[in-house]
């Protein structure tokens, strides 16, 4: 997977073509830190979810909302929360700006090869296939 292709699945995985989309959201984020909390620990991710979210806020400010981490496994509350008030297809944009930013971080300070490695482990290994049919890994 290269830059082009993740930014293409990112697009993929996040667009809902259901009222669905806050839930699938912490479905992929979910995957997702799980899977980077193993190489860079707890501290880490939320370092970069942080650091991502402050980034994505120039283009969605109601995603400061959304900022508070708490307890690992209601990590994601207050971003599901945020995400639920806005239409489907705003939602659908901030969710992908926001992952389509932590993983070109993880990809700066880990490489491409291991975020696409990391990708893989969270979403499938098929996971462009099914972002361009529009389904989400569960």
């Amino acid at each position: 997977m290269n830059l082009g292709s993740r930014h293409q699945t990112i697009q993929g995985l996040t667009a809902s073509p259901t009222g669905a989309t806050a839930e699938s959201a912490i479905s992929l984020w979910e995957q997702v830190a799980t899977q980077l909390t193993s190489v860079v620990g707890e501290a880490g991710f939320e370092s970069l979810y942080a650091r991502s979210l402050f980034l994505a806020q120039a283009r969605f400010p109601w995603l400061a909302e959304g900022a508070r981490l708490t307890q690992t496994e209601q990590r994601f509350e207050s971003l599901q929360a945020s995400l639920a008030k806005q239409s489907p297809a705003i939602a659908s944009d901030a969710n992908a700006l926001l992952l389509t930013t932590l993983t070109d971080l993880m990809a700066s300070l880990i490489g491409e090869p291991l975020t696409a490695q990391i990708l893989e482990a969270a979403w499938g290994p098929d996971a462009h296939g099914r972002a361009n049919k529009g389904s989400v890994h569960d």
